[in-house]
């Protein structure tokens, strides 16, 4: 029967598991597959294996409970291997690996912050700034039909406004990633032009969410902070 994988930890991990059960319909018991001083916490995979909400909570659930009492290595969600025995030869012929990297995240947590600002704060910055926005915006607005004022228009703003979400991004950086002791930039988003996750020891996450929110103060009410976590440290896995 295929094992599904939830993390690795230490061997001397306490692996507080007897109140919680593992994902799918029949709610199977986790254990603990261990070798070469680690240990895979796993339970029988689902033969209906999907991301279902309650699922994705009942994996969730596992990894904070695990990271609560020492570091744990979070697996993706719908993690496989073949058997019990797979995973403890797995174990075995990747100890180094994980046993560096638990190394590393002892004592550590993740938190994703996601930073927007409003499109028009950005574009009268923009109009402010440019003689040469302001000079095709009036020429457009007083020639509907100046199509290709229109897209010059267009490619102007839309350079000034990567060129400003980078310069920002940066700022923002610098202001709170001391704060951290590692950082993982992500995509940015449609609504979103910074995406980064940090890796915060856990006796300073109080002094990170407070830089953090000090910069957010800074910035002012066309900017929006938004701070998730702490959250398994899939960014530094």
């Amino acid at each position: 029967m295929p094992t599904y994988i939830y993390a690795v930890t230490t061997a001397e991990h306490p692996l507080r598991l007897d109140a919680l059960t593992g994902v799918g319909g029949r709610a199977p018991d986790l254990r603990a597959v261990k070798a070469a001083g680690l240990a895979a916490v796993v339970s029988d995979a689902p033969e209906d294996l999907r991301a279902k909400r309650r699922d994705l909570i009942i994996h969730q659930n596992v990894l904070e409970r695990l990271m609560a009492d020492g570091a744990a290595l979070p697996m993706r969600f719908g993690l496989l291997g073949p058997d019990d025995e797979q995973v403890r030869t797995a174990l075995e012929e990747g100890r180094d690996g994980y046993t560096a990297r638990l190394r590393e995240l002892d004592g550590r947590l993740e938190y994703n912050l996601k930073v927007s600002v409003e499109e028009s704060s950005v574009l009268r910055a923009i109009l402010a700034d440019s003689e040469e926005a302001r000079r095709l915006s009036a020429h457009t607005r007083d020639n509907p039909d100046a199509h290709d004022s229109m897209m010059a228009l267009g490619e102007l703003v839309a350079r000034e406004v990567r060129t400003r979400h980078e310069a920002l991004a940066e700022d923002i950086m610098n202001a709170v990633a001391p704060a951290a002791e590692r950082t993982s930039q992500g995509e940015p988003g449609k609504n979103h032009f910074l995406n980064v996750s940090f890796l915060v020891r856990r006796d300073e996450a109080a002094a990170f969410s407070q830089a953090v929110h000090e910069e957010a103060e800074r910035r002012g009410e066309d900017h929006t902070f938004v701070l998730n976590g702490p959250l398994p440290p899939y960014s530094f896995v």
